[in-house]
């Protein structure tokens, strides 16, 4: 069964509404979502090329755009990036992206994936929940924002992370699946 934009949309919304803000992993999310600032966009790309014009697109649209109107883009693609590590590779093409823009320190991007790993730790270690999200998504964030948010949270980045990855191995995968699932 093809997935809908809509089911897309509807996806991502309660991954935001009930992991990213419900269990508060970004400290300046609730802040945007509620004012409708963070745009969401489902990419039917049939290849890298096209996947690339519309990160093009949207990095111009952000930088164009008043943070007042679109603080922060999701560029969300359910199918063009099954394997993880393929993803996580395609990183380097995105930075390589960003510095042609000339947005280094302007906009950075964060990356999500179902399937998410972090070297290093163990497979079924809840701590790649914190990057995991219902589908492969490029997370285009304004670097004024992050660090406003960091600053309200105590100026340190690494506390977050570390309560991050707390909070979700108290979960536990059996718990992820649970808050995630649909109604």
């Amino acid at each position: 069964m093809e997935l809908t934009d809509e089911q897309v949309l509807a996806d991502t919304r309660r991954w935001i509404e009930k992991a990213v803000i419900g269990l508060n992993l970004c400290p300046f999310a609730r802040s945007v979502y509620v004012k409708n600032q963070v745009r969401i966009v489902v990419s039917r790309a049939r290849h890298l090329d096209a996947f690339l014009d519309e990160l093009d697109r949207e990095l111009d649209l952000l930088v164009k755009t008043p943070a007042e109107e679109i603080d922060t883009t999701l560029l969300v693609h359910p199918t063009l990036f099954p394997d993880f590590e393929v993803f996580n590779d395609f990183m380097n093409v995105v930075d390589d992206v960003v510095a042609e823009h000339e947005l280094e320190g302007v906009i950075q991007v964060a990356n999500f994936h179902p399937d998410f790993l972090f070297e290093g730790e163990a497979a079924d270690d809840a701590s790649h929940f914190t990057n995991r999200a219902p589908y492969p998504t490029l997370h285009l964030l304004r670097e004024d924002s992050v660090e406003r948010a960091v600053s309200s949270e105590g100026g340190d980045a690494d506390k977050i992370v570390e309560r991050n990855i707390a909070t979700l191995r108290e979960l536990g995968a059996q718990g992820w699946r649970e808050l995630l699932a649909k109604p």
